[in-house]
């Protein structure tokens, strides 16, 4: 059965923003069967893989590909030149340049890297803790997960200050664009893109070190990335690199103060903190769906065949609850010993932001925790609501007493 369509009085995940109905919906559906014919909220129909071991098995299949910047999000509303200038990346692509420009961003953005950030991310975590100053009540969203690792991601890349504020109001559009509509995330990607071309030129004329720099000189072999292909990797970077931080810091922090004793066991052992960020990430992980794969051949999934030219999206919030994978996955275990989740994805596309993402995490929770001992809810968790998106698992709000 298809899931509903926006406008259908029947829920569906995408536009489930009470407390628990999204689960709820993907629980259904994953127990109905691993793959269900879809209708998305632009009204295009695809195919959603809901079960774990169907989901790695697809993510690693040559069989489903990416095809391109063509199959960007209104790349056909947008115009080529647009287009080609924000879809040009890993995502949308496949072998032989997804290789090379893997290859490319990893060079730069390396395990070393992201150690050399670590005291940066303190210092940022302990001054958005401070400005929080003598406050009872504070919403943890906008006061620490957000500016958090959009500060993180701007500062490697290389963007001043200044323009922070504008890449926040900018990634919400971008990221949900089915949700907010053509025209909007159309304003919101043309001024991203305005700006990042123009900073990639004045960086060409002064380079510094950081990682847009690095990335204008990189080279693989006698390939430099094309004005395409850097213009979409500083909008990937800085939409992936923010919103799956933001929506994970989040979501740990509600996941752990509506499990008590799983919260008592990460403060008397703070070396679980690790392992608790993995079962976070199992248990309410920052995205809902993987963008969409293209069938390059006929694909046998759960004994039903999807023909070849169809669209197929991994839901990775499903999967990570599957209890054939997973029993008693509806409750958060920092001591649970499973199989590897997917919340940031597998195989060829897993995410190259994923261990930044975790040290911000660890760091963040970590300081968290240790400043606010009588850190709690300060809302009932039943009327905390969540962010329509086809692709985010993100809350709109989280207030806590911090004393």
């Amino acid at each position: 059965m298809p899931i509903p369509t926006t406008g259908d009085t029947r829920p569906n995940p995408f536009t489930a923003v009470a407390d628990g109905e999204r689960h709820a919906i993907y629980a259904e559906l994953t127990g109905k069967g691993p793959v269900h014919r879809v209708t998305l909220p632009t009204g295009r129909q695809g195919w959603m893989v809901t079960s774990h071991a169907e989901a790695r098995a697809l993510l690693s299949d040559p069989r489903l590909v990416k095809g391109g910047w063509q199959t960007g999000v209104y790349a056909s509303k947008l115009g080529e030149d647009t287009a080609r200038a924000i879809h040009t990346s890993m995502l949308h692509s496949d072998p032989p340049d997804h290789t090379r420009l893997r290859k490319l961003i990893t060079s730069v953005f390396t395990r070393r890297r992201v150690e050399m950030l670590a005291p940066g991310i303190q210092q940022m975590t302990g001054d958005l803790l401070d400005a929080l100053g003598g406050q009872d009540v504070a919403d943890l969203v906008p006061a620490l997960a957000v500016p958090l690792p959009i500060n993180v991601i701007c500062e490697l890349i290389g963007i001043p200050m200044e323009a922070r504020p504008d890449f926040r109001s900018w990634t919400p559009l971008i990221v949900s664009p089915d949700i907010h509509g053509f025209e909007e995330y159309q304003r919101a990607a043309l001024s991203m893109l305005a700006y990042t071309r123009g900073l990639i030129e004045d960086k060409r004329r002064k380079p510094r070190n950081d990682l847009l720099s690095d990335l204008i000189a990189a080279r693989d072999g006698e390939h430099r990335l094309s004005e395409d292909e850097l213009t979409s990797m500083v909008y990937l970077l800085v939409i992936a690199g923010h919103e799956t931080a933001a929506h994970l810091i989040a979501n740990g922090v509600r996941a752990l103060l509506t499990h008590p004793g799983q919260l008592a066991l990460v403060r008397e052992r703070p070396e679980l903190l690790e392992p608790a960020i993995e079962e976070m990430l199992r248990y309410d992980g920052p995205l809902q769906n993987t963008l969409p794969y293209w069938t390059a051949e006929p694909v046998e999934v759960g004994g039903v065949t999807i023909p070849a030219g169809e669209l197929v999206i991994v839901a990775l919030t499903a999967a990570n609850r599957d209890p054939a994978q997973f029993p008693g996955g509806d409750v958060l275990d920092i001591t649970r010993e499973a199989p590897a989740h997917t919340a940031f994805g597998h195989g060829l596309h897993y995410c190259v932001g994923a261990p930044l993402a975790r040290t911000e995490a660890r760091i963040a929770l970590g300081m968290l925790l240790d400043r606010y001992p009588a850190l709690r809810l300060a809302v009932p968790p039943g009327t905390l609501t969540r962010t329509a998106s086809l692709l985010i698992n993100g809350l709109d709000a989280l207030p806590v007493h911090l004393r």
